[in-house]
């Protein structure tokens, strides 16, 4: 199994309400310094795996340039239960999942 679909495999796995950290992943799949490829690899991100909960270390959305999606992305996990703070930050001490 290729790396994107290591990555897919693990985001398949958090659970609604809950979120994980680019580098969560990355340190999950034996590479503690490759939160970026996991950005690459969530580019590919099957329709059906549940995208919009990876978000970054501090707890925010990171679609750079793509506002649509973001919009998207955070209305999908408000949906969820997830809040997000006045500076737009999750707090993954609350919502964010360890669980691989």
């Amino acid at each position: 199994m290729g790396f994107f679909e290591q990555v897919h495999r693990l985001v398949g796995q958090v659970p609604r309400g809950r979120v994980v950290t680019y580098g969560q992943i990355a340190q999950a799949l034996g590479r503690p310094h490759g939160a970026r490829a996991v950005g690459w690899a969530m580019r590919q991100c099957p329709d059906d795996l549940p995208w919009h909960r990876v978000v970054n270390a501090q707890g925010r959305i990171s679609l750079r340039g793509m506002y649509a999606h973001c919009d998207l992305q955070r209305a999908l996990l408000e949906e969820e239960g997830v809040i997000f703070d006045p500076a737009d930050r999750i707090d993954l001490r609350r919502f964010g999942w360890d669980g691989f």
